[in-house]
């Protein structure tokens, strides 16, 4: 007979501070490599732009060319549109339910502003933007991407009417299409009022529940609402979800790479030394540059 062990609640934090990234991107950090690196290990940013009213414009909000190395960006788009162009060639427009999975690994540039049908005709904003940690082997691969749309997104139907959006790994019998260098979950849940929903999660890895609205009571106990971020204990392998409200949740889990995690800005590397050659590769082009 196989038994399940709850994950215990470790944290809940709901003190994330809006500020802006560039003019597009009004977002509360809910955690960062900054601070419990180890803890969130291989996850390490989560920036959430709330549901915020943009008017209509002529000149595309956002953030203009910036660099990446190390890690792999994660861009939920739920409500909005998102235009990416990067200098490995890439380009395109993220929509509502599309996922864009861009891996900079050896480095590249980027800029991510909103459409510019978006731009003509404003709109509701909402975006998800999650950092994901590469172990130090594919540090220095070629950068790759992955564009997933809405479509090859499967959604399981919750028996108690909620729904989950498996992005990456399995849950609930779905296997997510994103491709991933180490273990990990990936999946948006909305959850019905007045409802629990019970996940079987793995056993020794890192477990993370993004609130974005509503709200949860943890395993019976302890209550998420809002804006929050649950940390869960590695220990364990299921955890009990009970919606008070119709509650919006990303669920984060993934195999700790337990390397050591040193970050500056836009890079995330293994060493000082990684990092500063980093900055020197940027600033004499050697990370390439967007097209004309």
């Amino acid at each position: 007979m196989t038994t399940t062990a709850l994950k215990h609640v470790e944290s809940i934090d709901r003190t994330a501070q809006a500020h802006w990234v560039g003019d597009g991107f009004p977002v509360k950090s809910l955690f960062s490599y900054h601070e419990d690196a180890a803890a969130n290990d291989p996850f390490l940013l989560l920036d959430y732009a709330e549901p915020y009213e943009f008017q209509p414009a002529n000149t595309p909000r956002g953030v203009g060319a910036h660099p990446h190395r190390g890690f792999e960006t994660v861009t939920v788009v739920l409500q909005g549109e998102v235009e990416h162009r990067d200098s490995a060639g890439n380009h395109g427009v993220v929509g509502p339910g599309d996922v864009q999975w861009m891996t900079a690994a050896s480095g590249v540039i980027h800029e991510e502003f909103h459409s510019h049908e978006f731009t003509r005709r404003g709109g509701t904003f909402e975006v998800l933007q999650l950092w994901v940690n590469l172990p130090a082997v594919n540090k220095r691969e070629q950068p790759a991407y992955q564009d997933l749309r809405a479509a090859a997104i499967p959604t399981v139907s919750l028996e108690n009417g909620g729904t989950a959006r498996v992005i990456a790994g399995e849950l609930f019998g779905a296997t997510g299409p994103a491709r991933t260098h180490t273990p990990m979950t990936i999946a948006d849940l909305n959850l019905a009022a007045g409802t629990t929903t019970s996940l079987n999660l793995p056993e020794g890895q890192t477990t993370l529940l993004v609130v974005r609205s509503g709200q949860l009571m943890v395993n019976g106990g302890q209550s998420a609402r809002g804006v929050s971020l649950v940390r869960l204990s590695r220990d364990g392998d299921a955890v009990e979800l009970a919606a008070a409200e119709q509650s919006a949740v990303l669920l984060l889990t993934g195999a700790p790479i337990g390397e050591p995690i040193v970050g500056s800005g836009p890079f995330v590397m293994n060493t000082e030394s990684e990092i500063r050659e980093s900055y020197r590769e940027f600033q004499s082009g050697r990370m390439g540059r967007l097209p004309a």
